[in-house]
């Protein structure tokens, strides 16, 4: 996917780049598959502020992808179109299948129309079919992998991403999340063949603030730029320190050297750490 660049007219087009949307065959998304999505602005149900940076932003509607695909298990689909997705950085796919339903799924990169896929336990190995772990050769590039057997994909979702099988010794499946972890998952969970859509993602260039702003991404201010009401480095002349030993966050709470998470996840399910100085 190659990305469109700017004759320097303007200091916000000067880097600024953008998908050239090639691979979309398909403008307005299908009318069964889509339901509305009110923005939230960061807020809860009380109106209380709960998330920052965010609010406004151009009117989305939400699509209904399917991330298991077991419910279409051995009937066989075919790509209808390929669709930008407002809501996620990947494009989806719109798979018409021989019972004459209709499905949205994540679209992998090498994927045209007219393309055949399939979900099953084993099935060929072939971009866009899904199947168990235990059946995909070792090396294989792997996209929408199941941790939990039928709880549908939860890693390697976003665009350019993608997983391997590296073993298949043992009562589990040893599978490289795209962090680079290698983590024991059971033989039965799904994954799809390929790689996510949408490679060059990481490589847009915004260009200017507006760009974000339609993304429904709001400004961050340093806490230093704030009153002392507003935050705990607030207030000073000019560019003064902000007088403390340590940063804090917005709360309060010691923002370097000290851990702010409670739950205790076990590890007896990696293999190896994405961290490299860890195992």
């Amino acid at each position: 996917m190659p990305l469109k660049s700017y004759k320097p007219t303007t200091p916000s087009l000067r880097h600024m780049t953008r998908d050239t949307f090639e691979k979309i065959t398909k403008t307005k998304p299908e009318k069964r598959l889509v339901v509305s999505k009110n923005s939230k602005g960061g807020r809860n149900n009380q109106g209380k502020l709960t998330v920052r940076h965010r609010g406004g932003g151009h009117k989305r509607k939400y699509r209904l992808v399917d991330f298991s695909r077991t419910v279409k298990d051995g009937v066989p689909g075919k790509v209808s179109s390929i669709e930008y997705d407002p809501n996620r950085s990947a494009y989806i796919m719109l798979v018409t299948y021989k019972d004459g339903d209709k499905r949205y799924h994540l679209a992998p990169g090498e994927i045209n129309v007219g393309d055949e896929i399939i979900t099953a336990n084993k099935a060929k190995i072939k971009t866009g079919n899904r199947m168990m772990l235990k059946n995909i050769p070792l090396g294989y590039s792997i996209y929408n992998i199941e941790l939990t057997p039928n709880k549908g994909g939860q890693t390697a979702k976003s665009a350019g991403s993608y997983g391997k099988v590296v073993s298949l010794e043992g009562p589990r499946a040893q599978v490289q999340m795209p962090s680079g972890e290698v983590r024991l998952v059971e033989k039965k969970c799904f994954a799809t063949i390929g790689v996510v859509s949408n490679q060059e993602y990481s490589n847009i260039n915004i260009g200017k603030a507006g760009r974000n702003r339609w993304l429904g991404k709001r400004p961050t201010v340093r806490g230093k730029a704030m009153n002392p009401v507003d935050h705990p480095h607030g207030g000073g002349e000019g560019g003064s320190p902000i007088g403390m030993k340590a940063p804090k966050t917005k709360w309060g709470q010691k923002a370097l050297g000290r851990k702010t998470r409670r739950r205790q996840i076990s590890d007896k399910y990696i293999v190896k750490s994405r961290h490299s100085n860890k195992k």
